[in-house]
């Protein structure tokens, strides 16, 4: 071992060996503890593990072979917590939990904790949890989701994980974990700040406070600074100790026998009584923040003499002394011995293969899984008891917002482990009735409605699914699920990436949102950037235009989620909710029927709408590509250039991410132009992505684009200063084919009116003499 590395075995054994170890004064008795002297000797050998485990981790970086240095030093005490549960209690880690993960991974039978950190730190591609991806603590056997929190994002998840278990039991929902299962939630003093942790803790007492059961503990490992930054003396425990609803418990993390009572007593409160619990586990960071961390910059050399005199291990090792299970000097060899172990392993973890190219970096990302038969839905007298409210209305056309609430009503009585959490979706039916009456059909624990948070919305949903739930959260608007983008962001769409597919978070999440609200509301009700989710790796984003589309998609949406395991943002535009008439007052042309139960546009179809408005031989003049409301306006602007003799194609993309590029290529065929029609902002806006897509692909046609200002929406008319416009859309299509507002009247003569016709284009099908859809719905 070269001299630049050694030294930290040296330092390790000086700081625990060289001085004095400390008094442990009023040893308790074991046997009332519940532990054997064979228990105790574990958790230290535990704990010395985590240890070396950290301190090679910057030898194997000293070499170029590691890339993590984050450890657990000071915090070995969570040892006793993780000895206190048991293993199926689902545990989200925080990153200096290395000593409660090896514990964890005890307890599962066949389990190689050492190998399995060092293949995590060397980012091979043999670590059974991320298959080098990243250094994550996580195990499905050992009910260990990986994530990658630094800010407490896990907290949401850890919530509404714990509130699945009373759920499951009350719906007879054969879950993750059984029914009596608690839940653990580690984290750090400075994350316990973070508004995501405060809106998570706060939900867990609100729900506490209203007596439904919560089994969940949340572990604040308190070292008393975060990176550089101190902690104030007694916040922690002011700052929750007398919280409604929340049990604080505290205890000191450098004595594991503190540790345990304290964890047994969590233990309890949350298994039996279903409670949440605040386990305030007081400890010390050693070695700084990371290895690229100099603590001397901003600690004083007294304070981090402080810091290695209250290390956990010395007090561990004075407890194996006390009891006369093990001596110092019985375990200076032992901890030598566990180097010279932690080395060799490391060695063979150093040589095995990495991630050798992009497509093995990106197969976790949305990996195809195989195809399930889907449920069949509800049929003859039973359908029609669920729909007995809605006799008067089946069998004719109806809007979006009606049709999205049939579709519901089919898709929760099709699939059992169907889930709806968000703001007044109950009795209320939400803002635009799309949930009306669904809570009087399937009852309150499968529609629910939540606190005014969207973070403790789709965390709720994201612990619901580790459950083996389907949950679709609603998002009461667009605008507000910003407030909580990292939980799509950084939890949901990450989860199967870091588990190489092991674990998932299905969900199907609703939000309305988009423009065009005739004025109402200003932008945080007319929010038209949705650019967040479309930088998501294997994050699916629908948007339909009309009900019956809709219906249709939030089927296969789904399916999407429910068989692919794929996190799903179904995007519904506000302003067609109730939208009934096309062309005039009184058409009805926006309101469709309902489609049978069984019909969907599958993932990647695009839909097509053509008019046929000259002699046959001709061909089509231009295709229009748009969504959501854009495609709404396209509509009326087709029948304008009809008038004018332009035969158009208009293509509804229905998928935002990934685009549906295969179909949507085969719709555009060989026209001559193509205008891409965006409600959204120019900068920023899917029109962006699909003109280069269409560049890239080698489109010969004169591309045009119209897009929203880059601007937020204002209130009122002035609203509509900024939106695309049928009649911006006309010019802007004549333009693109003239060159010029309106063609001449030799380019309108022989031109002749026709009907109109459209369908849905599937990958792989053709595209007919005259550029109709080989295949219609």
């Amino acid at each position: 071992m070269s001299q630049t590395v050694q030294p930290l075995q040296e330092r390790l054994n000086t700081a625990l060996f060289g001085n004095p170890l400390p008094q442990v004064d009023d040893l308790p008795n074991l046997d009332a503890l519940g532990i054997t002297p064979a228990q105790l000797f574990d958790w230290v050998d535990t704990q010395l593990t985590s240890r070396v485990l950290d301190l090679h981790s910057r030898e194997l970086q000293a070499a170029g072979e590691s890339f993590y240095t984050i450890g657990s030093a000071g915090h070995e005490g969570n040892t006793a917590i993780a000895a206190a549960f048991r293993h199926n209690d689902m545990a989200f880690l925080h990153y200096r939990s290395g000593a409660f993960f090896i514990q964890r991974l005890k307890q599962v039978h066949g389990s190689t904790p050492i190998y399995d950190m060092l293949l995590s730190f060397a980012a091979s591609k043999d670590d059974p949890i991320s298959s080098g991806r990243h250094k994550v603590l996580g195990s499905k056997a050992a009910f260990v989701p990986p994530q990658t929190s630094t800010i407490g994002s896990h907290l949401p998840k850890a919530v509404g994980m714990a509130h699945s278990i009373g759920l499951a039991k009350r719906l007879n929902h054969n879950g993750e974990v059984p029914h009596d299962a608690a839940v653990l939630c580690s984290f750090g003093d400075a994350s316990a700040n973070h508004s995501t942790s405060q809106g998570a803790i706060n939900t867990a007492c609100w729900t506490a406070y209203q007596s439904m059961p919560l089994p969940l503990v949340f572990v604040c490992e308190d070292n008393g600074i975060g990176i550089s930054t101190s902690t104030p003396h007694g916040w922690i425990e002011q700052s929750f100790s007398r919280r409604p609803g929340l049990n604080y418990v505290s205890c000191d993390g450098r004595n594991l026998l503190s540790v345990y009572a304290a964890a047994k007593e969590a233990e309890r409160i949350a298994r039996k009584r279903r409670q949440p619990v605040f386990l305030h586990m007081k400890c010390v960071r050693l070695y700084g923040h990371a290895g690229s961390d100099a603590e001397m910059t901003y600690l004083s050399k007294e304070q981090i003499a402080h810091n290695e005199a209250n290390d956990p291990l010395r007090t561990s090792l004075a407890l194996l002394e006390a009891y006369g299970i093990a001596s110092k000097a019985q375990m200076q060899d032992y901890l030598n011995a566990l180097f010279t172990r932690v080395r060799a392993v490391g060695r063979e973890a150093t040589y095995r293969d990495k991630l050798k190219d992009s497509r093995e970096v990106m197969a976790a990302i949305a990996p195809q899984r195989a195809e399930q038969p889907i449920p069949t839905p509800l049929s003859g007298e039973q359908r029609q008891q669920l729909f007995a409210h809605e006799k008067h209305n089946i069998g004719k056309p109806q809007t979006l917002n009606k049709l999205l609430n049939w579709a519901l009503h089919d898709l929760f009585a099709q699939y059992p482990h169907a889930i709806m959490m968000g703001e007044d979706i109950g009795k209320k039916g939400g803002v635009y009735g799309v949930t009306s009456r669904l809570v009087n059909q399937f009852g309150p624990n499968r529609i629910m409605n939540t606190l005014l948070d969207e973070q403790s919305i789709l965390g709720m949903a994201i612990g619901a699914a580790h459950n083996g739930f389907l949950p679709m959260p609603e998002i009461q608007f667009l605008a507000y699920v910003h407030n909580a983008e990292d939980q799509i962001r950084g939890e949901a769409a990450t989860l199967s990436f870091f588990s190489s597919g092991q674990y998932t978070n299905p969900m199907v999440i609703r939000v309305a949102g988009l423009a065009y609200q005739r004025g109402f509301g200003g932008h945080f009700h007319n929010d038209n950037s949705f650019a967040v989710f479309r930088d998501l790796p294997g994050v699916v984003v629908a948007c339909p235009s009309n009900g019956a589309s809709a219906a249709r998609m939030l089927r296969e949406a789904v399916r999407l989620a429910d068989e692919q395991k794929r996190v799903v943002i179904f995007l519904e535009p506000i302003a067609l909710y109730n939208q009934k008439d096309l062309h005039e007052v009184g058409d009805n042309g926006w309101m469709f029927d309902y489609p049978e139960p069984d019909q969907r546009i599958g993932f990647g179809e695009v839909s097509v709408h053509e008019s046929n408005t000259i002699a046959a031989s001709h061909s089509v003049d231009l295709c229009i590509i748009s969504y959501g409301n854009g495609y709404y306006l396209s509509r009326q602007a087709q029948q304008e250039l009809a008038a004018n003799g332009v035969q158009s194609r208009l293509v509804d993309l229905n998928w935002l991410h990934p685009l549906p590029m295969e179909s949507l290529l085969m719709a555009i065929g060989d026209c001559p132009n193509v205008l891409i029609v965006d409600e959204c902002r120019q900068t920023g806006s899917v029109s962006e992505e699909l003109w280069t897509r269409l560049q890239e692909a080698g489109v010969q046609a004169r591309l045009g684009r119209l897009c929203a200002d880059d601007s937020f929406i204002p209130l009122a008319k002035a609203a509509y200063h900024v939106l695309p416009a049928k009649d911006g859309i006309v010019r802007a299509a004549q333009a693109l084919i003239w060159g010029q507002d309106s063609p001449d009247a030799d380019t309108i003569a022989g031109l002749r009116a026709n009907s109109s016709k459209g369908g849905t284009l599937k990958p792989g099908a053709k595209i007919g003499s005259k550029g109709q859809a080989g295949e219609k719905s």
